[in-house]
């Protein structure tokens, strides 16, 4: 029967004790100081030779048997795991943001008049086109009037210039200079026949005379159709065609530029929006320069984040994105990546575009963006939970064994996606990792496996 090491101990104590009792009541009865003394002398060798074979029956008698040592071993540590998989993982940029509205507009006049009325104020959607605002416009709608009469004018004196006028007029003096020339021709005759006659004194020479008279005029009837006819085909009156179709044109320009002045005089929205300020009042003087207006368009925004040159070196345009929103992720997209450096931040500057539906994000706040710059697929990735911090400082995990043996891993980490992170080196696929209870845990240490809660479990403790 084995003897359990408490009750040894105490009966090597109480023999102890009564061994030295028994040698001081041996020797100190009616003895005298002399005789105690030679007495003390003589047991002490006794003593120590007790005490020694007591100490090494102590030893002995407290030395635990295997059966008793395997009892008193420490317990499997529980844990929980999860198998390393081969998929794809996401490489993810994060940085903050400041929103832009995506389209804005501040809307200035290109006159100097008083503002006749407002019709939109702040915080009103507005469509491209629509009215905003009317400018006094008396004095421009008379220059209008002024300039559109001169014109009608010119069109006129052009028209009576040219078109159907001016064949006309060359037919009517081909058709004189014809009828011109068949006068002075038979005039000629008629005065050459009376000198015949005259000088054989047949004819007086009044009727020669009369009949030179009436050639000279036939000629000079000629001359002058000749001469008609001929500033119709010249040069000239070509140039004075052109000359008054000059001055048409000026006026029709005049008569445009008076009714583009007086478009000014409304004041139209040029995109979709909403009115972020209005600076003026009906009877104030609008200003050329000066906003009357401010629009944005928010129904998307621009999230436009610094971000270091090493992760803005895999960020392309079109690469999809998230936004933080007030109820939750918006899908955005990459649309702009800066060619170039900020030399202040040593940052580049990336453009993500989101929808904002309902117009929940205003512009000017801040959100924190989450950029998909690249898609590593078919490698090794386990949980987060799974990493821990070997004594030399470097990333290790805890693989347990088919035997329920903890091994101690160092692994090399890739990019990490939320609760995900990519093992480059260092584990195999299907490796069984702790993700629970391996702070502390020994290399070598059996564990017990036990299942990962659920999502209930977790709420029950929360609870409790």
């Amino acid at each position: 029967m084995t003897l359990r090491s408490r009750p040894v101990e105490h009966t090597v104590e109480h023999a102890l004790v009564r061994a030295t009792s028994r040698l001081v009541s041996t020797h100190g009865g009616g003895a005298t100081a002399c005789s105690r003394e030679n007495t003390s002398e003589s047991t002490r060798p006794m003593l120590s030779t007790a005490l020694v074979l007591a100490a090494i029956l102590l030893t002995a008698c407290s030395k635990k048997t295997p059966a008793e040592a395997a009892g008193e071993q420490e317990p499997p540590t529980p844990v929980t795991v999860e198998p390393a998989l081969r998929g794809a993982i996401d490489y993810v940029v994060t940085a903050d943001a400041v929103l832009y509205p995506v389209n804005q507009a501040n809307v200035t006049p290109k006159i100097s008049a008083p503002v006749k009325r407002i019709l939109v104020n702040r915080g009103d959607h507005v469509k491209a086109g629509q009215l905003l605002a009317e400018l006094e416009s008396s004095d421009l709608a008379a220059a209008v009037e002024e300039s559109k009469h001169a014109y009608e004018q010119t069109q006129a004196a052009y028209q009576g210039l040219t078109g159907a006028t001016v064949q006309e007029d060359m037919t009517k003096a081909q058709a004189d200079v014809q009828t011109a020339q068949q006068v002075a021709d038979a005039a000629k005759k008629v005065y050459d026949s009376r000198v015949a006659l005259q000088k054989e004194g047949a004819l007086a020479q009044k009727l020669v005379d009369d009949a030179k008279v009436a050639l000279v005029q036939a000629q000079s009837q000629l001359e002058t159709s000749q001469r008609h006819l001929q500033a119709l085909s010249q040069v000239g009156q070509r140039e004075t065609i052109r000359g008054v179709e000059a001055q048409m044109n000026a006026a029709k320009s005049h008569y445009d530029n008076a009714n583009v002045q007086l478009t000014y005089a409304t004041i139209r929205s040029p995109i979709n929006g909403v009115i972020a300020d209005r600076s003026v009042y009906p009877g104030e003087m609008a200003a050329p320069g000066a906003p009357l207006v401010s629009i944005v368009d928010i129904s998307q925004l621009i999230a436009r984040a610094n971000v270091p040159v090493k992760e803005a070196s895999a960020i392309r345009v079109g690469r999809p994105a998230r936004i933080a929103g007030p109820e939750g992720d918006l899908a955005g997209m990459v649309t702009v990546v800066s060619p170039s450096v900020d030399a202040n931040t040593t940052t580049v500057e990336v453009w993500v575009s989101v929808a904002n539906p309902g117009e929940k994000l205003k512009p000017g706040g801040t959100v924190r963006v989450s950029i998909i710059a690249d898609t590593i697929l078919d490698t090794i990735v386990v949980p987060a939970t799974a990493l821990l911090n070997s004594d030399e400082g470097g990333p290790k995990v805890m693989v347990i064994d088919k035997d329920n043996v903890a091994h101690e891993r160092k692994i090399n980490l890739g990019v990490r996606q939320g609760a995900r992170v990519q093992i480059v080196s260092g584990l195999q696929e299907g490796d069984q990792v702790v993700t629970s209870g391996g702070l502390g845990l020994e290399d070598k240490a059996k564990v017990v496996v036990q299942a990962p809660k659920s999502e209930e479990d977790e709420d029950e403790d929360e609870e409790k």
